[in-house]
């Protein structure tokens, strides 16, 4: 009977997908999250589903157990593994410390199903940042340092929930282990976090760019400087910037 349930539960999800799917969408998805061969998301499936239509079925399945979450994150259409982060983080945010340390620990072994940069960006703050808020940070310079560009990326965006409260020397930190990273995702997401330091202390995201933007790859300073005035941006992107 709790194999019949737990079947029955899943199917009435992906039969909840399935009904919003969108050939057209999904064929220009394919090609946006870059799925062909040799590509960061070689392989990937989608189905052709926006984000506000997965976060209102997240709401309408909110309350489905996290056992069977996960086994939604295993899933090989990307918009059910997108739909699993949504509850995942819907269950984080209502659980206790011992409930959180298991969603964490979920979140930690299945990151190689956290695989694009999509499903990183609306996970890593909400879920991995906000329980390391107040605990040893050290998880996040082995993932800094690890050969899967989606735990790297995962390091650098789970420093965002910190800098929404104030605290910018982890975000600092794992950017300056990420400077010489050779992947585009990476000079994104940490070009794109010392924005956000600069939206909230520009003169600590100043000091951090004065002593390595001229090492920085191009992207990473670009988008790390996109919101200053016009003359100084060129000045960084010139090296006239002592």
């Amino acid at each position: 009977m709790i194999t019949k349930k737990f079947t029955m539960t899943l199917k009435a999800v992906h039969a909840a997908i399935m009904n919003e799917a969108d050939e057209d969408r999904a064929r220009n998805l394919q090609r946006f999250f870059k799925t062909g061969p040799g590509d960061y998301g070689e392989g990937d499936r989608f189905v052709g589903i926006k984000v506000p239509t997965l976060r209102r079925l997240a709401k309408t399945f909110k309350a489905l157990p996290l056992e069977k979450t996960e086994r939604l994150l295993a899933s090989k259409i990307h918009e059910e593994r997108l739909l699993a982060l949504f509850i995942l983080t819907h269950h984080f945010q209502q659980a206790d410390d011992e409930h959180q340390k298991t969603i964490v620990d979920c979140y930690l072994r299945n990151t190689a199903r956290i695989n694009n940069w999509d499903l990183v960006d609306i996970s890593a703050g909400h879920i991995l940042g906000a329980w390391l808020f107040k605990r040893r940070k050290t998880l996040l310079t082995e993932l800094a340092q690890s050969r899967s560009l989606w735990e790297r990326r995962i390091a650098i965006i789970a420093t965002g929930y910190f800098i929404a409260q104030g605290e910018f020397k982890p975000t600092l930190k794992i950017a300056k282990l990420l400077l010489n990273d050779e992947h585009d995702l990476i000079h994104k997401a940490v070009g794109w976090m010392l924005r956000e330091v600069g939206k909230r202390d520009q003169t600590i995201e100043e000091a951090f760019l004065r002593k390595y933007y001229r090492d920085m790859p191009r992207t990473l300073l670009r988008y790390a400087i996109e919101r200053f005035p016009e003359g100084k941006r060129q000045a960084y992107l010139q090296g006239r910037i002592d």
